[in-house]
């Protein structure tokens, strides 16, 4: 297995970058990996080599590039309060089309044989979900998406496989948001959702407070069941 970063072409004529991490076979089908709001730091690197590890190819594009190239920020107070900046200064929509542009990526790539799903924690998760509403996925998995159920006008778009991640804890994803997405997704019988008891925001994180071992192990099994069932 190895991780680089390479550069991405942008529809505006911008270049971006992305982790790349191949399996140790070095092909398989695609994971674009979206970052939670401190960049593509060293968890999100290590996400990207444990699904690579899986057997996935996997690119983590650089959310942030349009502001900052290569945002890698710890969890500490004054990684945080810039992680926070940065996210306020995101552009949901545009990010979501990079996001997708970083899927065709990837689909280019011969080691993917076109096969590419989006998975996404927090910003990412709805990030991932903005990508699966382009069409630009096969599949998507978002852990606790921020966001989408104030994007709920996007659900009818997706007709991917889509498999959801929520804590019962998370007070940014509170129970009543949870409920308006699994009612907007109710009738399509491709969307998954698993809800964590105990569990709040940023589960899945090791490098969080909120880090939740037994829920991140269920997500990560559930996820992989999810994307070999439909990549």
């Amino acid at each position: 297995m190895s991780g680089n970063w390479v550069d991405i072409s942008a529809s505006d004529e911008g270049t971006f970058s992305g982790y790349l991490a191949l399996p140790p076979m070095c092909k398989g089908p695609g994971i674009v990996l979206v970052q939670e709001i401190w960049g593509v730091n060293h968890h999100i690197r290590s996400v990207a080599e444990q699904f690579a590890l899986a057997g996935f190819v996997v690119l983590a594009p650089d959310v942030f590039w349009r502001q900052e190239h290569r945002v890698d920020l710890a969890y500490d107070e004054a990684g945080s309060a810039r992680a926070r900046e940065l996210r306020s200064g995101l552009e949901d929509a545009q990010a979501g089309a990079d996001v997708a542009e970083a899927a065709g990526f990837l689909k280019a790539r011969p080691e993917t044989e076109g096969q590419v799903a989006a998975v996404g924690y927090c910003l990412g998760g709805q990030l991932a979900y903005r990508a699966a509403a382009k069409s630009a996925v096969d599949a998507a998995v978002s852990y606790y998406g921020g966001g989408i159920a104030n994007n709920l006008d996007l659900a009818d778009q997706v007709k991917v496989p889509i498999l959801f991640h929520h804590a019962e804890r998370d007070k940014m994803i509170p129970s009543d948001a949870v409920n308006q997405i699994k009612q907007c997704f109710s009738s399509q019988a491709n969307a998954v959702f698993h809800d964590y008891p105990g569990a709040d925001h940023g589960f899945n994180c090791w490098g969080r407070p909120a880090y939740n071992q037994k829920a991140s192990a269920l997500a990560h099994g559930r996820t992989l069941a999810f994307l070999a069932r439909n990549l």
